[in-house]
Parts: C-alpha cells; structure tokens; sequence
C-alpha cells in the first residue's frame, strides 16, 4: 500500500481533502448505499467513486446515472477486485493476479468497462485491497492510469462502526486521501460519515476531486 507511484496524498490549496467510495462487486458487494449517495448530491460535496467492472455490470443503470453526475469522478476498481501482482501474492486471503498479463487484464477489462459506460478513459485505478507489488504499480501507469491509495483509512473496509467512521474522519489533514465503501448500505460507513462531513466543513474544509 506505501511504495513509490502511489498516490496516498496531494498538494492542497487551503484545507483540501478528497474522500473517495469504492464499489468492490461480487456476491455479497453489488448492493448500494443510496442514503451515503443522496447525502453527497444534497450537499454538493464532490467525490472519486472506484467502482469494479462487477459492480458496474451489477448496476449498470445506476452506475450511468453517477458517471452522468458533475459531482463524481469515476475511478478503476479493477475488473475482479485482486490485488495487483505479478506473482499472485494475496491480500486480505484474496489471491493476488499471478502474472504481469494477469496484472494488464485487471486493470485494461475494466478500464474499457469505463469508457463504455462514460465516454472516457479513467484517470485513477484503485487495486482491490489496494495492496500492489511495484511491477504492477509501473504496469498501471503504462496503462495510462494514476495508480491510487489513501492516507485516511475510514471505514477498515465497511467493517468499522459509524462513530469509528466519525471519529477516523476527523483526522483528515489537508491534502488526504480518504478511503471508504458505498457498496454496503448497513454497514456503518454511511452513518459515519454523514456525522462527520459537516464538521469538516464547518471547520474550513473543502472537498475536492483528486487533481
């Protein structure tokens, strides 16, 4: 998650902060948390939205509806949610891409995926796990993607509490990355970060898309 190429933070004008959602798809991943999406449109707080080709193909409406939205920039989740790897290294007990061809296929399947679904190449790819070897990371940018972590871990995966979301959340310093999930509407991502967006606001913040 911390090698060179990654992407984990960027140079903020004021007290800029871009929180990013990931949609990792799959059995048990395909669902929305449409509370967490109409809170973000209601305030016009902009967002990076990693979505996998899985979760897209399991919503391909809604996923056209949010890629039609100023507000939201959509980003590669890859295309079956693995780790990036050249040697099929795991994360998290998900068998990382075994080959660098394998590592190309993650990243190229969905990237096509996105420009079906939004008319251009996406700027920004998020590795399920988001753990990557340093071949896959250099593999990532010859695609013509910015290979992309975070520096604010605020939701440990949609496995954290909504007062844990909170709390991780006012940490942000300017410049960070959040990291969380939109594909799990009971976890406590969503309560957590309507607790705690206004307060960064209230407290100077402004959100923005990763530059």
């Amino acid at each position: 998650m911390d090698l060179d190429g990654i992407v984990t933070g960027f140079n903020a004008t004021g007290k800029q902060f871009a929180i990013t959602f990931d949609a990792c798809g799959g059995p048990g991943n395909n669902d929305i948390d449409e509370n967490l999406l109409a809170f973000l449109q209601a305030q016009q707080i902009p967002a990076t939205l990693f979505l996998n080709k899985r979760w897209i193909d399991a919503n391909p409406a809604r996923a056209g509806q949010l890629a039609n939205n100023p507000l939201f920039e959509i980003g590669n989740h890859g295309t079956a949610h693995c780790p990036l790897s050249v040697n099929g290294r795991a994360a998290y007990e998900i068998k990382g891409t075994a080959s660098p061809q394998a590592a190309v296929d993650e990243v190229w399947g969905n990237h096509q995926r996105i420009i079906a679904l939004t008319g251009h190449a996406p700027r920004f790819f998020r590795t399920g796990t988001a753990h990557y070897d340093d071949v896959a990371v250099s593999i990532v940018k010859d695609l013509g993607e910015t290979p992309v972590g975070f520096s604010l871990n605020a939701d440990y995966g949609a496995t954290a509490t909504s007062t844990q979301v909170q709390n991780n959340m006012l940490t942000a310093k300017p410049g960070g990355i959040s990291l969380a999930h939109m594909h799990r509407p009971k976890a406590g991502t969503g309560a957590g970060m309507l607790a705690s967006l206004p307060t960064l606001v209230a407290n100077g913040f402004q959100f923005v898309h990763l530059p």
